[in-house]
């Protein structure tokens, strides 16, 4: 696959990750150009940050078709129009349709606000995860890039990243500490995948 390859940005909401990914492209660590945004919500805030940037946005909501293999269908179509190679979710908070995790084996990537294999999986995002962590008195928490499959927050890691966890710390600060890592080590995992380094 010649560099740099076509990237889908999943969304659901603030799409800070989105913009780390844009950053890092800008500044020469990944070597991807983001094709496509794809949304979960038309009131997504993410989809603000790439009006300027020359970058298309789909809202993509399966409710909206009349059933689910035509939802499937028109998603699918949607990355073979714009040539998209890899898939990158950020906070984008719905289950990836098995056509697609079949067509992209290996190729979808994900970053969830914990140490994986450790709280993961159904209903685990967001505060969620930061509220679970301080919950079980946890020394440290982080965050990690795993390769998506049919199970939420299952498949293989790619890169981890450790945070303390203070005794002071709300959920509020820890999400704030957590997020940062995100920040640092999505645009440089992604970056080892594609080049094969992983």
């Amino acid at each position: 696959m010649s560099l740099p390859v076509n990237l889908a940005v999943f969304i659901s909401g603030g799409g800070t990750n989105l913009q780390s990914l844009i950053d890092a492209i800008k500044a020469g660590r990944l070597s991807a150009k983001i094709a496509l945004v794809v949304s979960s919500r038309k009131d997504a805030y993410g989809l603000e940050r790439v009006r300027g940037e020359h970058i298309e946005a789909f809202v993509y909501r399966p409710k909206d078709y009349p059933d689910e293999e035509a939802a499937e269908k028109t998603l699918l179509a949607m990355l073979e129009k714009y040539q998209i190679d890899y898939i990158a979710l950020a906070g984008y908070l719905k289950l990836m349709p098995s056509l697609l995790i079949g067509k992209f084996r290996g190729r979808i990537t994900n970053i969830h606000p914990a140490l994986l294999p450790k709280f993961g999986g159904k209903g685990m995002y967001g505060h969620h995860v930061h509220e679970a962590v301080i919950a079980a008195g946890e020394k440290e928490s982080g965050a990690t890039v795993h390769i998506v499959d049919e199970i939420y927050d299952h498949g293989r890691i790619l890169l981890q990243k450790k945070v303390d966890v203070y005794p002071s710390d709300t959920p509020e600060s820890l999400a704030e500490r957590v997020l940062s890592v995100e920040h640092q080590i999505y645009p440089e995992a992604l970056q080892n995948l594609i080049k094969g380094n992983i």
